[in-house]
């Protein structure tokens, strides 16, 4: 009876995904761990993404005060690169994020993951990433041309940042390989600083739950 009532109010519909998904007998046992589970690794992983998120900002952040100064939020040159349509308008968002906002550093936290993401396409490569990619993520495998570099970041981000989006909206993630994100979260941090990766692994506890999914 129990188990009935934390169904209703989880919701049937929320939770007839993990009883499809569970191997336990009965179903509603299995599938109250694997949410139970799924709620727990879900916490976990904000904190390597978080400090991913961080990094990956700051190294952004660092490549646009090279080009257009401590400033650039507010740099005409800056401005006039971002495109003004799209799915996600990233001058619309840099415009409505920095209105009011005093320095670069209270401007670079209210930036959606998106923007910082969509700042590895490859139309900022002339401008800032032939010339600022390697100084600011320094351990970026030497082989690699800076398009490849970039196109790969790019790339990285987008999944992580879904990840980070079905977490953020309380979705499932127990059908992901999360070691594989979690993989990609500490080589992205890598890239910027390997001592940062290290310490992002040592202080965190995701990787507890990756071997504990119920069946």
């Amino acid at each position: 009876m129990p188990n009935e009532q934390i169904k209703k109010a989880l919701s049937a519909a929320r939770m007839s995904t993990y009883e499809l998904a569970t191997t336990v007998d009965p179903k509603l046992n299995g599938a109250l761990a694997l949410y139970a589970w799924n709620s727990q690794v879900s916490a976990a992983m904000l904190s390597p993404l978080h400090m991913c998120e961080v990094v990956i900002r700051n190294a952004i952040s660092d490549a646009l005060t090279a080009e257009y100064g401590e400033q650039w939020p507010w740099s005409t040159a800056f401005e006039i690169s971002l495109p003004t349509s799209g799915k996600f308008n990233m001058h619309a968002h840099l415009m409505a994020k920095r209105k009011s906002k005093a320095t670069t550093g209270t401007v670079i936290p209210e930036l959606a993951f998106v923007f910082w993401e969509k700042m590895f396409t490859g139309r900022f490569d002339g401008q800032i990433w032939n010339k600022h990619l390697k100084n600011v993520m320094p351990n970026i495998n030497s082989a690699w041309n800076t398009q490849v570099a970039r196109a790969k970041i790019n790339k990285d981000l987008n999944k992580i940042r879904e990840l980070r989006n079905r977490i953020a909206h309380h979705e499932p993630i127990f059908n992901r390989v999360l070691a594989d994100y979690f993989q990609l979260i500490e080589e992205l941090i890598g890239f910027r600083c390997s001592a940062t990766a290290i310490w992002m692994v040592q202080h965190q506890q995701a990787q507890l739950f990756f071997a504990t999914k119920p069946p």
